[in-house]
């Protein structure tokens, strides 16, 4: 058959659904092939958008996503997303084409070295030389990409290899169980937290990709530990729970900082020092932390774990639930009384009703109005830290942010993916009005789908995150705002429905109705961002954690 052929075979042999990306000449033998093919291919409007949906696929279903560029400009648009989805710990194979390899009239027109452009920025990165290659290459990517820690990988399919023909065949898919710790290292671990006077539970985004919720619960139920979570653990166990300290929005000085600077022992599940931290070490050993994860922790002059559980997260937390009883040692009588400040000041603060609304009443209400399944999506600004920090969530990926590239733009482009992966869910993407004008052209997109969105954009005419950081710093108000068009005329252009709140109270209702009618909707919220000084730099400031 023809290379491009097999191409697409060895996908379909993936169980692959959908290829995001924009096509360009180099790659028409495989857009042929795709026309034939179960493969659904989703044209976006930028490649960056491509690559976000594909990292989102991967992210909510842990099977890779798949995305697909040219040469040249169309693969230099992959670098954020490759990005993106290395640091963030989502499998996704980048494709891209390229001239011929073997014999070209074009000299170096738009031709860069896309591989090893690539390489930092993937787990894999190569260039399919021979059509014969193809079935072990793709098997391999495939592999490697969905392999702890999950990411992106990359391969170049050149416009004369696309075109050759061979007589192999796709690889058999095959599975390989994840390793096991040893039973001395849980056993260790076990005396660890039955030594420790105040163990605390900490649970990061490897929990969420790999859905432990009913064994992290189990843990709990059978310990009574109290337990908090990173912005991308957020949802791992329900966040209503009794026990439930709150999210490391910030990575010190928050009221949840009063529990971690209190505990002596921190089980740490599913981190990695790519998340911002959610809390320091220090060399006097106070603190005493138990990495447990699929691979060793990368250590760093602030994250120096004292003991290692390494492998499969659900059969070693079963395993350490099975082995540990609860200790005499332990004194959670700090924790209640912190847990009580932490809803008091974060969960059931009073907010202010006024307009332009605060963020703390656009995350209250916008949790009051959604379903309790709904998939929030997120660009990356001020908002994200309000509703990391604010915002419930109760179920596992149901709050897409990303603290680890922590790009802007990908809010919208999230938002598609996860409609794609769950249809039948309340799909609400949270944009900043900088974030979201760097990818809005992806709206078309989900026009297109005929998908039911609901974009919220949070308008403060300004890089407001930079803003907050610049006053911190004592700088003066400089260079950082900025214009708008007008988003309902804008969102209306492109075939979707435009929503604008002007005056207190009106957000809920609108979200309601954009929830109930079947449409791309978008919503401008205007934003007032003073409450950031009010309680980033005073409140926390004057908080006590002295109970």
């Amino acid at each position: 058959m023809k290379a491009s052929d097999l191409f697409v075979k060895c996908l379909e042999n993936e169980g692959v659904e959908y290829i995001f990306g924009i096509p360009g000449e180099e790659n028409l033998d495989l857009l042929e092939s795709l026309r034939h093919s179960s493969i659904k291919l989703i044209l976006t409007r930028h490649e960056q958008g491509a690559g976000f949906m594909a990292a989102t696929y991967g992210r909510l279903t842990g099977k890779t996503g798949v995305c697909l560029a040219t040469l040249g400009p169309g693969a230099t648009n992959f670098v954020t997303c490759a990005s993106y989805a290395l640091l963030g710990g989502m499998p996704v194979l980048f494709i891209t084409g390229q001239k011929p390899i073997k014999k070209s009239k074009q000299g170096r027109f738009q031709i860069i070295d896309v591989v090893q452009m690539m390489q930092p920025i993937t787990k894999f990165s190569k260039q399919i030389v021979d059509a014969n290659n193809i079935p072990h290459l793709l098997r391999d990517c495939f592999r490697i990409a969905a392999s702890e820690k999950p990411g992106a990988v990359h391969l170049e399919l050149p416009e004369d290899i696309a075109a050759e023909t061979t007589d192999r065949q796709p690889f058999p898919v095959t599975e390989v169980d994840a390793p096991r710790a040893s039973w001395h290292a849980i056993e260790r671990a076990v005396e660890m937290i039955e030594a420790a006077e105040r163990p605390l539970l900490l649970i990061a985004s490897g929990a969420n990709r790999n859905i432990i919720h009913e064994e992290l619960s189990a843990f709990i139920d059978a310990t009574g530990l109290y337990f908090c979570n990173t912005q991308m653990g957020k949802g791992a166990i329900d966040e209503r729970h009794a026990q439930f300290l709150g999210t490391a929005a910030l990575s010190a000085d928050d009221y949840l900082h009063c529990a971690i600077n209190r505990s002596d022992l921190i089980i740490n599940v599913g981190h990695d020092v790519t998340e911002k931290p959610p809390f320091f070490m220090d060399e006097s050993g106070r603190l005493k932390v138990i990495h447990v994860s699929f691979y060793p922790a990368q250590m760093d002059d602030i994250y120096f774990p004292q003991h290692e559980v390494i492998g499969c997260l659900r059969t070693n937390i079963q395993k350490m639930t099975k082995q540990i009883k609860k200790s005499p040692l332990w004194d959670f009588d700090y924790f209640r009384r912190i847990k009580d400040e932490i809803e008091t000041h974060i969960y059931k603060a009073k907010h202010q009703d006024c307009f332009p609304n605060t963020p703390q009443q656009i995350v209250a209400e916008i949790r009051e109005t959604v379903s309790e399944d709904a998939i929030l999506s997120f660009d990356n600004g001020m908002y994200k830290i309000w509703f990391a920090r604010n915002y419930k969530a109760y179920h596992p990926n149901t709050v897409l942010l990303d603290n680890a590239l922590a790009t802007m733009g990908a809010g919208l482009p999230v938002a598609i993916g996860a409609k794609l992966v769950c249809p039948e869910t309340q799909v609400v993407a949270i944009c900043g009005d900088g974030g979201f004008m760097m990818n809005s052209q992806e709206m078309e997109t989900a026009v297109r789908l005929k998908l039911h969105l609901v974009v919220i954009v949070l308008r403060d005419n300004a890089y407001g995150m930079i803003k907050w950081k610049q006053a911190g710093s004592g700088f003066a108000d400089f260079g950082l705002d900025f214009g708008n068009p007008d988003f309902v005329l804008y969102a209306q252009s492109y075939g979707a429905k435009g929503h604008r709140i002007t005056k207190n109270g009106e957000l809920q209702k609108i979200l309601a109705q954009c929830l109930h009618e079947p449409a791309v909707h978008l919503i401008e919220v205007p934003i007032d961002y003073s409450e950031n000084e009010r309680v980033f730099f005073k409140e926390l400031k004057e908080k006590t954690c002295l109970l």
